[in-house]
């Protein structure tokens, strides 16, 4: 089994998508335009330049994502995308970028359990966790 996080924008998945892809590497595998899919004619005109359907493949982690109808769309809540590393010279790097003009809520640093910790939600409203734990 895998769990893969699916993240919702307000319009601003293609630019999210690609930063992300920017600062983690791998391959945007997908991105696909409401207007270019085979619903587009069952679809407002405003639409169809938002993402349908975008995926992120780094490693073996994908990240997948969508831009909401405007009406449907909801902020983020009650949950955190979680990055892991064994590094935490990656994981400073990572947080770093990520959370350029974003809003830092736990700046990267060492905790009890971890030589690198850091919390924040990015330029596009999703909230991200940076974790370089300590050897066991």
């Amino acid at each position: 089994m895998k769990i893969n996080p699916y993240l919702c924008f307000n319009g601003t998945c293609e630019a999210a998508f690609n930063f992300y892809h920017k600062v983690l590497g791998g391959q945007n595998v997908m991105m696909l335009k409401a207007g270019d899919s085979a619903m587009a004619s069952t679809m407002p005109v405003e639409m169809h330049n938002r993402i349908m359907h975008a995926r992120l493949i780094v490693n073996d982690n994908v990240l997948m994502g969508s831009d909401a109808s405007p009406e449907c769309f909801k902020e983020s809540a009650g949950l955190c995308i979680n990055i892991s590393y064994d590094d935490p010279t990656e994981a400073e790097r990572v947080f770093c970028a990520l959370s350029e003009n974003g809003k830092v809520t736990m700046p990267i640093q060492e905790t009890f359990w971890a030589i690198r910790f850091g919390m924040f939600t990015d330029q596009f409203g999703i909230p991200w966790m940076i974790n370089c734990e300590k050897s066991q």
